[in-house]
């Protein structure tokens, strides 16, 4: 994982505790005979429909870390270790499922694991992906380059219309476009306004 963006937590480690396996071995089957926990997505969750969430939004679904240090956990609540400490504000995170209080979420890399809501902002955000991207003044690829983006920036999405291979943007003091694919944190068949 990129520097800039976590750190591995100091007092993450393995399960060292063969007890805390074997618990964990015994009640994991019985998951999801408990009312009230949601540790899986249900194919509801998965389409994108609003299901019954504790948040009553949609999973999955794009939010941002509201906050310029932000604890990812190994699990929903502070009894769990950290195992990530995310170092960039309005980074845009997915949230794929939910607990309580506690998002599930993965990041631009893939890695996963919880967050308390409170760090989780419903601004949208994208960030560059690949290499070096044009962003224009019209959406398309022959339209006036105004700006280019490099590598891991974040931008802040205006509008990503639905039948649209572009999203509007802005981002260190510009507002133009860039095609969907090269940014994460948007659906390709998602429309933003």
């Amino acid at each position: 994982m990129n520097r800039h963006f976590a750190r591995r937590s100091p007092d993450a480690r393995p399960i060292a505790n063969w007890r805390r396996c074997v618990l964990v071995a015994a009640v994991l089957p019985a998951a999801p005979a408990l009312p009230g926990v949601a540790w899986a997505q249900t194919p509801g969750q998965a389409s994108g429909t609003t299901s019954n969430t504790p948040s009553g939004q949609p999973l999955p679904r794009f939010v941002s870390l509201r906050a310029g240090e932000v604890n990812m956990r190994s699990g929903p609540g502070v009894q769990y270790p950290v195992d990530w400490v995310y170092k960039r504000r309005h980074l845009p995170i997915e949230v794929i499922a939910e607990f309580q209080t506690w998002r599930k979420v993965r990041d631009h890399q893939g890695t996963q694991g919880w967050v308390h809501q409170t760090m989780l902002d419903g601004e949208r955000t994208a960030i560059v992906l690949g290499r070096t991207r044009t962003l224009r003044a019209d959406a398309s690829s022959d339209a006036r380059a105004l700006a280019r983006l490099e590598p891991d920036v974040i931008v802040r999405i205006a509008a990503c219309p639905k039948d649209s291979g572009w999203c509007r943007v802005r981002a260190a003091g510009f507002e133009g476009w860039i095609r969907r694919v090269e940014l994460w944190g948007v659906r390709k068949d998602e429309a933003v306004q």
